[in-house]
């Protein structure tokens, strides 16, 4: 299994490797006012999917800052629940399991 993996991200290295080999050529990008840049097109696509990456962990920031807190929020009562004080409350004894069919 460990070499299947490595034949697969060898397979994806060369395949992306032949992709930048194959798209050398200058590709011009026109931004506002005039201005443009130009570079090889696979560094415009690279740039391109890196500015995607950027975007998507930015927009997720604000959902993952809410489950962390949310999380220590509901982390907080249950280590409040194994005091000492906690042990004296009148909850009733767990049942205890049968075995059935024997």
């Amino acid at each position: 299994m460990k070499y299947l993996l490595w034949l697969l991200k060898a397979a994806i290295f060369f395949t992306l490797f032949a992709f930048a080999l194959n798209n050398q050529q200058n590709a011009t990008v026109h931004f506002f006012f005039g201005t443009q840049w130009q570079a090889p097109l696979v560094l415009v696509v690279l740039t391109a999917f890196v500015g995607g990456l950027i975007a998507g962990v930015l927009v997720m920031v604000p959902r993952w800052w809410k489950q962390r807190s949310t999380a220590v929020k509901l982390s907080q009562p249950a280590a409040a629940a194994d005091t000492p004080a906690a042990a004296n409350s009148t909850l009733p004894e767990p049942i205890p399991p049968t075995l059935h069919g024997l």
